[in-house]
């Protein structure tokens, strides 16, 4: 067993550029490694070429890529030999599967096939080599499944047509059954030497979309796919039982396919979506828990495939247990984890069990007579392990062409591309880079329990696996339309407090629609009733201390004031409350002050903040030393200070009190698309986010004392055109981001140490949303271990969205969740006094229901073992007795039937998990 330790994640080497990830669809692997090489997808050729490049830099630190000519249509899957580092098989659209002898990509490629075979069978989807046997491949079409020894000229045999898309292929590790997922919603299990039709075929996921399978450990079988619900899913399955699933896992809502890859020395699996910037890992046991949650870590680029090294080329000099391949739109990014130790010493055997090794356990006719062999395994001591039968394909003599095989020239001739990694693309950390925070420990032991694991991964939040979700339909509201989606950058696009939801209206004269959160349902196809603000609306907000107070900044440089009717709008404003007037330009944004009633501050384009007294309609304060656009302001908690962010690259402090120029002033987010400030960690900090010099989206950290000395901490997001809004949570220090037009909300706890930045799980909605608005504290069910709720705005409905922590004992009021929380929503001052000096503070109250128990004083459950050890029946007693209390023992955990099954009375994660 491998001595527990903290492990991390870093990349070996620099990306690979210039591979020019495919795009196309088909349900085969994009990409493949053998020990020596890489091949994948690549868009040249409409898809009928391969790119080929080497695992390991060249001695300069380069990388060389180049591109074979393999079909005249698009390259649906390809599979290198288990056997052979240099034997690369592929299939097409073409309905050809093509056996290639490749070498070095430095060198010159063969233009010819090895072996060409032609299933009949049309369109061909995948191609997996046999485990276990030589020159033995299974290939599928898209309804049908053949297995073909590729010494001969005809299939071994053709087995009985899916009844739709056939999508997941995968072997038995001993290579004796053959499993599919079908778009028809079923798995099968086939064993082809025995019969043609299934051997067992059951419902797999609910959806019908993309899936896929893979054999795990001992004889389960793992799947990827959907629900009803639209979430990706990924469930555990016993072969020998699969009428049900062991364990079922829900993910993001998303479109995008999940791909598996699975590790059986470590017992890990990494789950990837396409199109995706999200890469998960599960440690997989044969016991409960089944499926458990390693890493959730983000990377830099979208995945359009992956694909794992062999154990055989890792560098067990450095601690490398697992290396994992990204393929992106224009890199290969080498994904390694270590285990931080001493490199260079002893062989850490602790870290690497035997794994399978390159000799094949018996031929392609030895197998399709009955014989059942795994591959023997070896050691991956330097000096213990086999050396490599070549290192090129010119350097051996390739094998003779089987009888009655057929050569194709190739249109082209392969064209190697040198790719230095320091000047195409510059060698970049996925540690620093690309999210990934967390590692594992490659033990093949599944007697590791998640917890272990955890603990070794460092600091871990208690909100990791938070969830996002929609609410029922019944607390929606519905058939918007004519919503105006074009509102400023620095404008939130909608507003809303606990009773209602102000939204833009693409019509005439700046309309506002005002809808009643406690009125869900579809509405009328008629016109509504509106605020008619006369000119277009560049911002808006709620008064935090009136909930029927709206407050509008337009395009001709006023603020109008209008205020809204008790139990909603039933006929159109024109008149507003009031206008403020004094900005010479137009005005970017507007913010209410946490503590004091009626106090406004406002930024513009003629590069001043203003503060305003909304009792009298008077202008009390211009604060000026913007250079440039001000893209984001923001009041401290205590409400003395403020912060701005502003196109001239600074983030600027204010006290509008005692100056009307900055106090503080340091660098900020270098890009200039756009940016967003928010106060954390009880005023200790302010967040930024922004764009990185790339026009990639950044989140910064910045030290309230000390603004000069730059961020003290970054974390990259994604590359998107749409600033992310933060919300910050002040009671549980999550931080909570999205951009109007995207689809993913992510979700980080923040620190006022290291690491700083914390991930979580990110909530995915199916369609592009407004942006969201959170609400008070008090709308979040606390039975339900809800710590924010929002209400999200979408192309034609407005829903609510609850976040939520999951906890085992709801029962109890989870008080390390929810410590009492400040009434910011009742002012504690006015503006006059706070003017005048006067600081105020919030009340707090506790949302403990009476009729709950706090968790934290909740009774300790002593674990109870069920059942006697075995070593209590086989104490120093004579052969009968051990006979007849073994035979008792037995009985009585068979004898009845009745009693529940022990996942029945599991009570799930300790309670101490939550508290790491």
């Amino acid at each position: 067993m491998p001595v527990l330790e903290q492990y991390c994640c870093v990349s070996v080497q620099g990306w690979i550029a210039s591979v020019r990830g495919g795009s196309f669809s088909s349900q085969g692997k994009h990409i493949t490694s053998s020990c020596s090489l890489v091949a994948f997808n690549t868009d040249q050729a409409g898809g009928g070429m391969v790119g080929l490049t080497s695992v390991n830099a060249a001695s300069d630190g380069k990388w060389t890529v180049t591109q074979i000519s393999c079909h005249a249509d698009l390259v649906t899957d390809l599979d290198f030999s288990p056997f052979d580092d240099y034997l690369l098989a592929t299939c097409s659209a073409d309905e050809t599967v093509k056996l290639w002898r490749v070498c070095d990509p430095a060198q010159d490629q063969c233009s010819d096939a090895e072996v060409t075979l032609s299933p009949a069978d049309g369109r061909l989807e995948l191609v997996l080599f046999h485990p276990a046997a030589s020159e033995l491949l299974a290939v599928a079409s898209v309804r049908g499944l053949q297995v073909w020894d590729v010494t001969r000229d005809t299939a071994l045999t053709v087995l009985e047509q899916h009844e739709d898309q056939l999508q997941g292929l995968s072997w038995k590790e001993d290579g004796s059954l053959l499993a599919s997922s079908c778009k028809d919603k079923k798995l099968r299990l086939f064993d082809p030497r025995a019969q043609t039709s299934a051997v067992q075929c059951v419902q797999g996921h609910q959806a019908n979309r993309d899936s896929r399978i893979l054999w795990v450990k001992d004889d389960n079988l793992l799947t990827t796919g959907f629900n009803q619900m639209r979430q990706q899913e990924v469930r555990l399955w016993d072969s020998r039982k699969l009428s049900s699933s062991l364990s079922s896992l829900s993910l993001a809502t998303s479109n995008a396919t999940l791909m598996p890859l699975f590790d059986p020395d470590s017992g890990l699996l990494t789950v990837s979506g396409n199109g995706e910037s999200v890469i998960d890992c599960f440690e997989v046991n044969s016991s409960e828990p089944f499926l458990s949650q390693v890493s959730h870590c983000l990377t830099d680029l979208s995945t359009r495939g992956t694909a794992l090294v062999p154990k055989l080329a890792l560098d067990v000099s450095c601690c490398e247990v697992l290396r994992l391949l990204q393929l992106t739109d224009n890199f290969i990014v080498p994904i390694s984890y270590q285990v931080p130790r001493k490199a260079g010493q002893d062989f850490h055997a602790d870290l690497y069990p035997d794994t399978v090794g390159h000799t094949p356990a018996m031929t392609a006719e030895d197998w399709w007579k009955g014989e059942n062999k795994q591959v023997e395994r070896v050691s991956l001591h330097p000096s213990k392990r086999p050396k490599p039968a070549a290192t090129s394909a010119q350097e051996t003599k390739p094998k003779d062409l089987p009888r009655g095989k057929s050569k194709e020239e190739a249109s082209t001739s392969s064209s190697p591309l040198s790719t230095p990694s320091s000047s195409a693309a510059p060698s970049r950390s996925p540690s620093s880079t690309s999210g990934l925070s967390s590692g594992f420990l490659p033990s093949p032991s599944p007697s590791q329990s998640s917890r272990a694991i955890q603990n070794m991964l460092g600091p871990s939040s208690k909100f990791r696996h938070i969830q996002g979700a929609v609410l029922h339909r019944d607390t929606h509201i519905t058939n918007l339309r004519g919503l105006h989606l074009t509102t400023p950058g620095e404008c939130d696009g909608f507003c809303a407090n606990g009773q209602r939801v102000a939204v833009p209206l693409a019509i005439a004269g700046g309309q506002i629609a005002v809808f009643e959160l406690s009125q869900p349902g579809k509405l009328p196809d008629t016109a509504l009733p509106t605020i008619q603000n006369s000119v277009n609306v560049a911002d808006f907000c709620w008064d935090p201390f009136d909930t029927h107070k709206l407050v509008v900044a337009g395009d001709d440089a006023k603020i109008r004031v209008w205020q809204i009717p008790k139990g909603g709008l039933t006929e159109t404003l024109t008149e507003p409350e009031c206008v403020l007037r004094g900005h010479t330009e137009k005005i970017y944004s507007i913010k209410f002050h946490p503590h004091a009633s009626g106090l406004l501050a406002s930024s513009s384009y003629d590069l001043t903040v203003r503060l305003w007294n909304l009792g009298t309609g008077e202008e009390v304060k211009r604060l000026s030393g913007h250079q440039d656009q001000i893209f984001g302001i923001a009041w401290s908690p205590d409400g003395k200070l403020l912060a701005t962010v502003c196109k001239d690259g600074k983030v600027r402090l204010y006290d509008p009190r005692k100056s009307t120029l900055p106090i503080q002033e340091g660098p900020g987010p270098e890009g200039h698309r756009g940016a967003r400030v928010v106060w954390v960690c009880d005023g200790k900090y302010l967040l930024v986010s922004g764009f990185d010099s790339r026009s990639e989206r950044q989140l910064y950290l910045f030290s309230a004392e000390s603004l000069a000395s730059g961020s003290v901490a970054s974390v990259p997001a994604d590359v998107s055109p749409s600033t992310l809004i933060p919300f910050y949570d002040s009671d549980t220090s999550v931080l909570i981001l999205t951009g109007k037009g995207d689809t993913r909300v992510y979700t980080y706890e923040i620190l006022p140490e290291a690491p700083y930045f914390m991930e979580c799980s990110s909530f995915h909605s199916s369609e592009p949303h407004k942006g969201l608005c959170f609400l008070p504290k008090t709308e979040c069910d606390v039975r339900d271990v809800e710590v924010a709720r929002a209400i999200r705005l979408g192309k034609s409905t407005i829903e609510p969205v609850a976040f939520r922590v999951p906890r085992v004992k709801k029962e109890f009021f989870q008080d390390d969740v929810f410590p009492e929380t400040a009434v910011w929503w009742e002012a504690s001052l006015t503006a006059a006094a706070w003017l005048s000096g006067s600081n105020g503070q919030h009340r707090k109250i506790s949302l403990q229901p009476k009729d709950m128990m706090p968790v934290s004083e909740a009774p300790k459950e002593v674990p109870v073992r069920k059942y006697l050890p075995s070593s209590v029946y086989l104490e120093e007693k004579t052969d009968e007795q051990k006979k007849e209390e073994l035979l008792s023992a037995m009985v009585a955990k068979l004898g009845n039937r009745e009693d529940p099954l022990p996942q029945a009375s599991c009570e799930g994660v300790d309670e101490d998990e939550w508290d790491d």
